[in-house]
């Protein structure tokens, strides 16, 4: 096979859970191929750019091998090559993230009655 769907492709390289995913996200503008906006039936070939935006992550590659099946991950990270600064870009973003703490981690569950109270009390302000 010299030629696969974009979609495929990523749901092969584990980029993606589901085909459906994929195809979403093709939909959605987050996947570029070749520095365009693709639709899910492009097809990608041995030697094309993928800019794949997921979360706050973004990984640029370069289309090694195609496979229209889901293997394994050390299978699927041999389908593509990915660039340097790509790399060094989520690592630092990963970085990044482990040292800020997230907001609503001290916030557990529904709100007590004494959270309740304190709520009213701020917002109504009698």
């Amino acid at each position: 096979m010299d030629r696969l769907r974009i979609d495929k492709w990523l749901w092969a390289a584990r980029f993606f859970k589901t085909r459906s995913l994929a195809s979403q996200a093709v939909d959605g503008g987050r996947v570029k191929l070749n520095d365009e906006r693709a639709k899910p039936s492009k097809e990608v070939k041995p030697g094309d750019r993928i800019a794949i935006h997921i979360g706050e992550y973004e990984w640029d590659v370069t289309v090694l091998l195609l496979s229209d099946r889901r293997g394994p991950a050390e299978t699927a990270r041999t389908l593509y090559d990915e660039s340097e600064a790509s790399q060094l870009r989520r690592q630092e973003q990963a970085a990044t993230r482990r040292l800020q703490a997230e907001p609503s981690d001290p916030i557990k569950g529904r709100p007590t009655k004494r959270d309740r109270r304190l709520i009213h009390r701020f917002t109504h302000n009698d």
